[in-house]
């Protein structure tokens, strides 16, 4: 975005505007020289810090000629952490529900899951859990965003098993381009 000096007006980027009774076409800002946005008095238009997320924040923004400022206020916190959990359990159970067949049939037929998937499946659980803990703690809007932003959620044992023959796979392949051949 511009700020246009000689008529107190912004200019987004892609849009026709005028200037002194010039007609500019849509394309112009992308087209042109710095030198010669600058003949028609236009600034580009500087933010002096960034939008927090607003998941967490409710952000405006407030334009004094090319100078932007945004202002960032916490949302109310017992908000923020009942969407916070909310959306971690629902992220356990997305993460949990293709693997339920395997409890269902397990208990139909009086067999037992595999060991790495009961495994896997506990992780999960616990990971939101834990989560859970750390939002019901948390003593401000950052607290949450950092405990959000942090979580590692387990990984299911195919993923594991692929990795596991990727790593080995890329290792071999080293260990013959290091090996001289004979």
């Amino acid at each position: 975005m511009f700020y246009c000096t000689q008529n107190q007006q912004y200019i987004q980027e892609g849009t026709a505007f005028e200037i002194n009774g010039i007609q500019y076409p849509s394309n112009w800002l992308n087209l042109s020289t710095p030198e010669e946005k600058a003949a028609l008095g236009l600034e580009e238009v500087i933010a002096t810090n960034s939008p927090a997320n607003d998941q967490y924040y409710w952000v405006s923004q407030t334009l004094d000629q090319a100078t932007l400022t945004y202002t960032n206020t916490p949302k109310d916190l017992t908000q923020v952490k009942s969407t916070a959990i909310s959306q971690t359990n629902s992220t356990a159970y997305s993460i949990l529900l293709p693997t339920d067949w395997m409890v269902v049939k397990a208990t139909e037929t009086s067999t037992k899951t595999p060991a790495a998937w009961d495994s896997y499946r506990q992780s999960v659980r616990t990971t939101a859990a834990s989560t859970v803990s750390a939002i019901e703690g948390a003593v401000d809007v950052d607290a949450v965003a950092t405990i959000m932003g942090n979580i590692v959620w387990p990984k299911d044992p195919n993923v594991v098993a692929l990795e596991a023959a990727q790593a080995t796979e890329e290792a071999a392949q080293v260990t013959e381009e290091v090996t001289p051949a004979e």
